[in-house]
């Protein structure tokens, strides 16, 4: 998922399709690729996936999430688009649920394998097991440390093992891809790209005959993918993973058409990169400035800063990951060291500054 950015990015996207496919349809992007879109029922209310023509069948890359809306938008692909051939695979980019939601269903429906990388598998397996029982403690001092009390603090039961709800069973055997795998779909190699910072180890597959860049949540042409710590891995510094990541597509070709999860198809690649990296610095830098107080800043206290529009109860949760994630990015800079008050919350001081006794 990803937040709208709160600054206005100088990066504008050209993009190469006058609108989007309705729900069960799907359009050509060239001969034997297909862009579908899904229904979300979120601010971000839409998903792309993908369609690649495989010799006698198809591959399908990334499903939505479980609803019965989706699985009938499916149904009404399968029965206009297919033209007689099978489902041969399924390869999902990442564990999140928009993602790998109707994974299992595929899977079972079309007995077919599931290609995706092996980390972003075992998290979404162990999410998907995870309760309120098993998970609250650790939930309740994260968020308690960054900052969280009253109301926020009661919205959090909410948030603990609902991931579930949201996937069909994930199954319990892949096919593994990683980091520079090649796969040949079609006649066309596509090699698999490594994102991270997003999640854990994020596949974006780049074709260099046909110049495609399917890039998942990793890079998108107007909203920045969010980039969260969160309860599962409390001391993480995911900024500094996303941002070396994003170089790695700096050497494809200034024309790659990019086929993102969000928005529309778009060129301008290497223009993008940019605008994340830069996107990013200035983030950095706001968030240090909150820190600049004598009495430094909680992660709420950040969020706060960086986020000025009203947030609704799932955006807040993405917000503060987010800027905990600028926080711990500072700390790794030694820009920002963090403190802990006798209450349990971490507070953050921009490192010009003296301890603050508490």
């Amino acid at each position: 998922m990803a937040l709208p950015p709160e600054f206005t990015p100088e990066f504008v996207p050209e993009y190469v399709f006058d609108g989007e496919p309705p729900a069960g349809e799907a359009w050509d992007v060239v001969p034997g690729v297909k862009w579908l879109r899904m229904p979300l029922p979120f601010k971000l209310n839409h998903i792309n996936l993908w369609m690649l023509e495989d010799g006698d069948g198809w591959t399908l890359v990334d499903t939505g999430i479980d609803t019965e809306e989706t699985r009938q938008a499916w149904e009404s692909v399968f029965a206009k688009t297919l033209d007689g051939k099978p489902v041969k695979r399924l390869i999902v980019t990442h564990y999140h649920p928009d993602h790998i939601g109707l994974a299992g269903w595929l899977v079972e429906k079309f007995n077919i394998p599931l290609w995706m990388p092996y980390t972003e598998w075992t998290t979404g397996r162990m999410q998907a097991a995870e309760t309120l029982e098993s998970a609250r403690g650790a939930f309740h001092d994260f968020y308690k440390a960054a900052g969280f009390e009253g109301e926020r603090l009661a919205q959090v039961d909410a948030r603990v093992g609902r991931y579930g709800s949201r996937i069909s069973p994930i199954p319990a055997s892949i096919r593994r891809i990683r980091q520079a795998d090649e796969i040949e779909i079609g006649g066309h190699i596509w090699r698999v790209i490594e994102g991270n910072g997003h999640s854990p180890e994020h596949a974006c597959l780049y074709c260099a005959d046909m110049g495609l860049l399917v890039s998942g949540d990793q890079i998108l042409p107007k909203i920045s993918p969010n980039v969260s710590v969160w309860p599962a891995e409390p001391d993480a510094d995911p900024l500094a993973e996303f941002l070396a990541s994003l170089e790695r597509f700096r050497p494809l070709p200034s024309t790659t058409l990019v086929l993102p999860s969000h928005n529309w198809p778009f060129l301008g690649l290497l223009e993008r990169l940019n605008d994340l990296r830069d996107h990013h610095m200035e983030r950095l830098d706001a968030a240090e400035a909150a820190c600049a107080g004598p009495d430094g800043a909680t992660g709420v206290a950040v969020l706060e800063a960086l986020f000025r529009r009203e947030l609704d109860s799932h955006q807040m949760f993405f917000a503060i990951g987010e800027s905990l994630a600028h926080l711990h990015h500072l700390v790794t800079l030694g820009r920002v060291r963090r403190e802990t008050d006798a209450r349990g919350v971490h507070r953050f001081f921009a490192t010009a500054r003296a301890p603050v006794a508490q």
